[in-house]
């Protein structure tokens, strides 16, 4: 089965309309997969026309899932296939999470993900979330080494504000931003959205399910002992009962269009324009083939409309970002000025 494909931003990047987003393979919302039942995830995905895959070096312990999708590709054809992975979070000896944006650190990161995921070159390469103490235009300028150099393809950021970003399409152009975008979660579409739409950057949308809420995670099926959801301010406390008559409201509609929720909610970030590719992911071969259905849902004007008005952000109670990360917020991501 072949999805649609679509150009991700105006450098010539073009994916599957939806990619696969591999993190959850390696644990964090729930137990990791084994590399036996990863690698047939992903083969069943690009099997299902899925060629846009999305990991990180941060992901699962030891830098797993890098290595996951990389034992997956060696039986891939590597050239229908895009692979984006991200530097910029690492672990002290602590175990607490720190970012980085020096140049040496970009390359060293870059090198290492190359090994893992046993490629040549990286077809989109992000910086995770921005490093305040750092000029964007250091890390940018290392990056574009590294599009020269031929080992990485694109450039992409994450969680970046718009005065980065504005700066950072300055120095090289980027390709894609990735940022969290579903119904619940709406901070961008006033001043990210149309900057990156007069940029030319296409958007990748990560937790379009709302971290699972909207496919029904905390309401229909609980949240698993250990998921890194229990510390999450949305699924935290009181929230979560709070937020559960979101899942009601649109489960009223989904039973209209005769679909699961988690695809009208997928549908609705489909709809958002031919510059967005969700990449929703999933540990389960029957999500992943319900989330690809979700590619012929037909909804008309007035449909997207009623599901953009179903949610309000005054209706969604706690902070989309985890207490101890808020620093890494899109709206902190600032960077001091360049000293030449």
């Amino acid at each position: 089965m072949a999805t649609s494909r679509v150009k991700l931003g105006s450098q010539g990047l073009e994916v599957s309309k939806m990619g696969f987003g591999c993190m959850g393979l390696s644990g964090s919302y729930n137990s990791p997969v084994s590399n036996d039942v990863g690698i047939m995830i992903i083969k069943h995905a690009l099997d299902s026309g899925i060629t846009f895959f999305d990991t990180s070096d941060v992901y699962g312990l030891d830098h797993a899932n890098e290595i996951l999708v990389g034992k997956a590709l060696k039986h891939l054809p590597r050239e229908k296939i895009q692979v984006a992975t991200k530097f910029g979070i690492s672990r002290n000896a602590a175990g607490n999470q720190e970012i980085c944006g020096k140049p040496d650190y970009v390359r060293a990161c870059c090198e290492a993900s190359l090994k893992r995921l046993g490629i040549e070159y990286i077809d989109l390469y992000y910086q995770h979330r921005v490093d305040t103490t750092i000029p964007i235009e250091e890390t940018i300028g290392e990056l574009k080494k590294l599009v020269e150099e031929g080992k990485v393809k694109y450039i992409g950021l994450s969680e970046a504000s718009p005065n980065t970003i504005r700066r950072a399409h300055a120095v090289y152009p980027i390709t894609a931003l990735q940022m969290e975008w579903s119904l619940w979660t709406r901070d961008i579409e006033s001043e990210i959205v149309p900057l990156c739409r007069e940029l030319g950057i296409g958007i990748v949308a990560y937790s379009p399910l709302g971290r699972g809420i909207l496919g029904g995670r905390g309401v229909v099926e609980e949240v698993k002992a250990g998921s890194i959801l229990t510390n999450h301010p949305r699924f935290s406390g009181n929230n979560l009962e709070k937020n559960k008559h979101l899942f009601s409201r649109l489960e009223r509609l989904a039973k209209k269009h005769k679909c699961t929720t988690a695809q009208l909610a997928l549908a609705w970030v489909l709809h958002q324009g031919i510059d967005v590719v969700p990449i929703p992911g999933t540990s389960k071969i029957k999500n992943l083939d319900s989330n690809i259905s979700t590619l012929n849902l037909k909804l008309s004007d007035e449909d997207i409309k009623e599901l953009t008005e179903l949610v309000s952000s005054d209706d969604v109670a706690g902070g989309r970002i985890y207490t101890a990360y808020e620093h890494a917020n899109w709206n902190y991501a600032n960077t001091p000025p360049l000293n030449l």
